[in-house]
């Protein structure tokens, strides 16, 4: 199973890119930051960024 961290490192060459799109509003969100969605409250809400980072990779 592939984590959330895992599929920032596979799309940000930068450690640091990856810590700042998790905390950066995101209009696929609402607006909220990724990190917002994940602290909602609810195991869906950590499903939802993962699928989205997901889709972003492209199976890579």
């Amino acid at each position: 199973m592939r984590t959330i961290h895992k599929a920032l490192r596979l799309i940000f060459q930068e450690p640091q890119r990856g810590y700042e799109w998790i905390k950066a509003p995101n209009a696929a969100f609402e607006g909220a930051s990724a990190l917002a969605v994940m602290l909602g409250g609810e195991l869906t809400d950590i499903m939802r960024v993962r699928r989205y980072l997901d889709a972003e990779r492209g199976g890579r």
